[in-house]
């Protein structure tokens, strides 16, 4: 994958723009566990070319609640908050694996907003997809049980690693689900006791997909 396929306006930018932003990306590794960006700088826009990033929030508390991954193609905005003027919106992003990305500056992206109005409006359609992930999950703490979350949560783990040992701990999952690491592991331990999950130190085997996808429902 290159920088060029990140962009479905890239044949409506100028040449000169297009130059702009692949002489102006900088490319960089990022090793699994690395924070990314911690809501405080304006790093730019992150455009990830292999890996797997998280975004998520932190309470006072110190609770995490996971937004959204970002997979392969994906581009994140929220890393770029300065170029948005009225976002009041603080994510934290850290690499889930070892991760390549594209960093492209948020005054080189800025100006890029402010002379092409396609541009404009992908930088638009991507905040509002963002938002509206946002507001799904907000629907998902309101109003599901933590047992059909954590289904839910684990069907996606088992898409995205390709396989049904998953090896991550009750703590992590806690941190995905916004939950305590405790409730978490009650909740594993009814699934286990149901046939669904076998429990191992530090792995969790997927037994039963069809309950579990039952579940999630």
């Amino acid at each position: 994958m290159n920088l060029k396929e990140c962009f479905p306006i890239w044949d409506k930018l100028t040449s000169e723009q297009q130059n702009k932003i692949l002489n102006s990306a900088i490319h960089r590794y990022i090793k699994k566990g690395t924070v990314v960006y911690n809501g405080l700088d304006c790093t730019g826009l992150l455009i990830i070319k292999s890996g797997q990033l998280r975004a998520y929030i932190l309470s006072d508390e110190g609770r995490e609640v996971t937004l959204y991954r970002l997979l392969d193609g994906d581009i994140c905005l929220f890393s770029a908050s300065c170029i948005m003027n009225s976002l009041q919106f603080t994510v934290n992003i850290i690499s889930e694996k070892d991760s390549e990305v594209w960093v492209i500056p948020p005054d080189v992206y800025k100006n890029l907003m402010q002379n092409s109005i396609a541009v404009a409006n992908y930088t638009n359609e991507l905040m509002a997809s963002r938002f509206s992930e946002v507001m799904w999950l907000i629907e998902q703490i309101m109003w599901k049980s933590l047992d059909k979350r954590l289904a839910a949560f684990l069907l996606e783990e088992v898409s995205l690693e390709n396989t049904t040992s998953l090896k991550i701990t009750h703590e992590i999952i806690a941190n995905h689900l916004g939950s305590a690491r405790e409730v978490v592991t009650r909740m594993l331990r009814y699934f286990q006791n149901e046939g669904i999950v076998k429990l191992n130190r530090g792995t969790v085997e997927i037994l039963n997909l069809e309950k579990l996808k039952q579940l999630s429902v």
